[in-house]
């Protein structure tokens, strides 16, 4: 039998099952801007949530600048 250190070998999970137990376990929300499942007036809250609390994407910025 071997032993793997959590996190190598076995069965990865599933990056939304990932999100989904990071906010049921620890209210962590992990979205993105750009998910379809939004409208756009969610997709545009979560673009100025992350802006306030993270300051603007690079490809904002170049947009913004260029």
């Amino acid at each position: 039998m071997r032993w793997h250190p959590q996190g190598y070998g076995g069965r990865r999970r599933d990056p939304e099952q990932v999100k989904r137990e990071g906010w049921q376990e620890q209210g962590v929300l992990a979205v993105s801007a750009d998910d379809d499942r939004l409208t756009w007036p969610e997709r545009e809250l979560v673009r100025q949530l992350g802006e306030k609390l993270y300051g603007p994407r690079p490809s904002d910025r170049e947009v913004r600048h260029g």
